[in-house]
C-alpha cells in the first residue's frame, strides 16, 4: 500500500478532510493524494502558490512577511498552512515552500523545505534540509515528508479519538 493510499485509510477513519497548499511542489502532494480511488472522500483542495503574488492573493501571505523572511521561510510556511485552512472546508492543511534546486545561497540551500500543517486547534511548521539532491528528488522527499506529517499528525488524532470513545464508553458502564 503506497503511503498516500495508507493516510486515505487513516484519514477516512478519522473523518478528516485535507487541504493543501504547495509552491516548490507545485501539486505533486494533490497529486499523489488524489492518485487513489476515493480520494474525494478526503480531499478538499489544492492550492498552487508558485509565485509570492499567488501566495498573497490566494492564501493572505502577508507581503511583509515575504519581505522580511523570504517565500521559503517557517513564517510564511505558517501563513500558507493557515491560509489553506481558512480557506477550505478541510480539517487539516499542509503547506510546502522551499527551493527544489538548482540554485539556492548560503542562508538558503538548495534542498531546504519548510512545511506547515494546520488544522482546528493549532499550527506547527518545520524545516528539513534535504540536500542537494536534484530538483526531482527534493521534490519527491518534500511529497513524501508532507504525507507523512499529514498522516502522523490525522493518525495520532484518530489514535486519541479511539482511546476517548473507549474511555467514554467504559465510563459509561461504571455508572
Amino acid at each position: 500500500m503506497t503511503l498516500a493510499a495508507t493516510l486515505l485509510e487513516v484519514a477516512r477513519e478519522g473523518s478528516h478532510v485535507i487541504a493543501t497548499a504547495e509552491s516548490c511542489t507545485g501539486g505533486l502532494v494533490a497529486g499523489a493524494i488524489t492518485s487513489v480511488a476515493g480520494s474525494s472522500d478526503i480531499f478538499d483542495r489544492a492550492f498552487v502558490t508558485y509565485t509570492n503574488r499567488a501566495k498573497v492573493q490566494m492564501l493572505g501571505v502577508s507581503p511583509d512577511t515575504l519581505r522580511d523572511h523570504g517565500a521559503v521561510s517557517e513564517h510564511v510556511a505558517h501563513q500558507m498552512a493557515a491560509g489553506a485552512f481558512a480557506n477550505s472546508q478541510a480539517s487539516i492543511a499542509v503547506s510546502i515552500t522551499g527551493i527544489a534546486g538548482p540554485g539556492g545561497s548560503e542562508h538558503k540551500p538548495e534542498g531546504r523545505v519548510c512545511f506547515g500543517l494546520a488544522w482546528e486547534n493549532g499550527l506547527r511548521t518545520e524545516t528539513v534540509d534535504f540536500g542537494a539532491l536534484g530538483r526531482d528528488r527534493v521534490r519527491a522527499a518534500a511529497v513524501d515528508h508532507a504525507l507523512r506529517m499529514i498522516l502522523h499528525s490525522i493518525g495520532q488524532d484518530t489514535h486519541e479519538s479511539l482511546a476517548n470513545r473507549r474511555r467514554n464508553a467504559q465510563d459509561l458502564r461504571s455508572f
